[in-house]
C-alpha cells in the first residue's frame, strides 16, 4: 500500500533524525521529504540533502504562491515542506516521510487527516538538556538561552502530543527504532505479514490513547499528565 504519508514530530533535541535515518535503512519503499528552510547550514549540511537552504524572499515567495504543504517559522527561521514532495513519492509508488516540527505537523493532519501520526519524546527533562548541550558544543554555538528556549519550547509542544496517534521514547535507540519500523509495516500491511501480531502489538502498545505508564512517566518528567 504505497501512497502513505506519515509524520514525524519531535522536540529539538529528541534524537528524531537519528530515529529517520535508521528506519529508512530497515524499511524499504520510504521517501524522505527534504524540507526547505531559510536557517544557515550548520557543521557539515549540504544544500539538498538535509535542507534546501534558500532565502527568505524566496520562501515568502513559495508561502504566496501555495508551494508548500505546510509551513512554519521557528526560531526566527522558516521550515517548510513543499507540495511537490508528496506527488513524487506518490508517483514512484513510494511512502513519504515528513521529519516536521510539531506546527507543521499540525498543519498536515488538517489537511490530511489520513496522515499517520507519530510523536518522539526524549526519556527527561535531564535527558533532553543533555542532548541540547552537547549539539550546541558539537556546533560551536553554546548559548544558555537558546538552550533554555528549546526546553521551554519542547514542553509547549508536548501539549499537543495527544493530538498525534503514535508516542515513542527515545531513550534506548534499538528500541524506538524497532517501535516505528512496527508502526510503519502495520500501517502499510495490516495483518497480512508474517509477523502480523508482534507488530500490530508493538504498535497498537505506543498508540498515545493507550497511554501507557511508561508514557504517563515520561510526561510527569516534564509536569504534566496524559
Amino acid at each position: 500500500m504505497a501512497g502513505l504519508l506519515f509524520i514525524i514530530s519531535a522536540p529539538s533535541g529528541s534524537g528524531k533524525s537519528t530515529l529517520v535515518s535508521q528506519l529508512r535503512t530497515l524499511v524499504s519503499g520510504l521517501e524522505f521529504s527534504i524540507s526547505y528552510t531559510t536557517r544557515v547550514p550548520r557543521g557539515s549540511e549540504e544544500d539538498g540533502r538535509e535542507y534546501h537552504f534558500t532565502t527568505r524572499a524566496e520562501f515568502e515567495r513559495m508561502i504566496a504562491a501555495g508551494e508548500f504543504l505546510e509551513w512554519a517559522q521557528v526560531f526566527g527561521n522558516y521550515y517548510g515542506t513543499a507540495v511537490s514532495s508528496l506527488h513524487h513519492a506518490r508517483a514512484n509508488d513510494k511512502d513519504l516521510l515528513l521529519d516536521i516540527d510539531v506546527q507543521g505537523g499540525m498543519q498536515v493532519m488538517q489537511k490530511l487527516p489520513e496522515a499517520v501520526s507519530i510523536f518522539i519524546l526524549p526519556p527527561s527533562p535531564e535527558v533532553l538538556e543533555k542532548r541540547l548541550r552537547n549539539r550546541s558544543a558539537a556546533e560551536h554555538m553554546t548559548s544558555e538561552q537558546v538552550i533554555e528556549t528549546r526546553l521551554q519550547e519542547a514542553r509547549e509542544e508536548l501539549k499537543r502530543l495527544g493530538a498525534y496517534q503514535y508516542a515513542l521514547i527515545n531513550d534506548v535507540l534499538d528500541d524506538a527504532v524497532a517501535e516505528m519500523r512496527a508502526i510503519v509495516l502495520w500501517a502499510r500491511h495490516g495483518m497480512q505479514q508474517p509477523d502480523a501480531e508482534a507488530l500490530r502489538d508493538m504498535a497498537v502498545n505506543c498508540e498515545t490513547r493507550a497511554a501507557s505508564g511508561r508514557l504517563r512517566s515520561v510526561l510527569a518528567g516534564f509536569g504534566m499528565a496524559q
